[in-house]
């Protein structure tokens, strides 16, 4: 059993979202675990590692505006995001055809109308998105990060990435890359979270300028789909 099941401090730490972050725990344990987007070892720590885990970006991001969670998987943390900033456009961006659909069925069943499932990749969609932030967690080191990320974000706009105690070597090893795509200012910050439980390492990266990197091709996302309407256009093989 989940320790942190029934723990009283979880409705204060997500707030106004706690009756969506609940649902979506639920949704996790049961069809997330029956459909292999969780592993059944994570039954045991779906708030601590997980839930209460993705919402340690959430002091990070904008209250307002285009949020793209790179790689959404399972909706971690993006459908967190989603949940406690309903004032942003949340976009949970995911290349494989069986994650875009659940995620699809999860941002429906909870009322997500801020949040729109997009199938691609990251990198076919620049000059598409003009995110205010970009999210990541679990997804590549910095250095990998850099090119499928920051080319998604307005001058101005913010990577952040939730990262482990490697942050600092990975941001160092990054910094040539990250320069080339724009990078400037970067922060290594320690996310709050519940007492007792191992701190969050939070990578914020600001976008100073469009960088000198070569432009890719953007191509038409194969899939959307987003809100209570779930609309989307025909499905396509996936690449991956």
């Amino acid at each position: 059993m989940d320790p942190l099941s029934g723990d009283d401090r979880l409705p204060e730490l997500f707030g106004s979202a706690w009756s969506t972050v609940l649902g979506f725990h639920d949704l996790l344990a049961d069809q997330g675990v029956l459909r292999g987007l969780v592993g059944p070892r994570e039954l045991s720590r779906l708030w601590e590692r997980h839930l209460v885990n993705s919402a340690a970006v959430v002091p990070f991001l904008p209250e307002s505006g285009q949020i793209v969670d790179v790689g959404s998987g399972a909706g971690l943390p993006g459908v967190v995001i989603a949940a406690m900033r309903p004032a942003a456009e949340v976009v949970l961006l995911e290349p494989m055809e069986r994650r875009t659909e659940w995620l699809s069925e999860v941002v429906t069943e909870l009322g997500l109308t801020n949040a729109r499932v997009l199938r691609g990749r990251a990198e076919d969609q620049v000059g598409l998105l003009h995110a205010d932030a970009v999210t990541a967690r679990a997804v590549a080191a910095l250095a990998k990060l850099y090119p499928w990320t920051l080319p998604l974000l307005r001058v101005g706009g913010e990577l952040v990435a939730l990262k482990g105690g490697r942050a600092a070597d990975e941001a160092e090893a990054g910094r040539e890359v990250m320069a080339t795509y724009g990078g400037g200012e970067v922060r290594i910050e320690t996310a709050p979270t519940l007492d007792g439980l191992d701190p969050t390492t939070v990578v914020v990266v600001r976008k100073d300028s469009e960088g000198s990197a070569p432009p890719r091709a953007s191509s038409v996302p194969r899939e959307t789909t987003g809100g209570r309407r779930g609309r989307r256009t025909a499905k396509k093989g996936s690449r991956r």
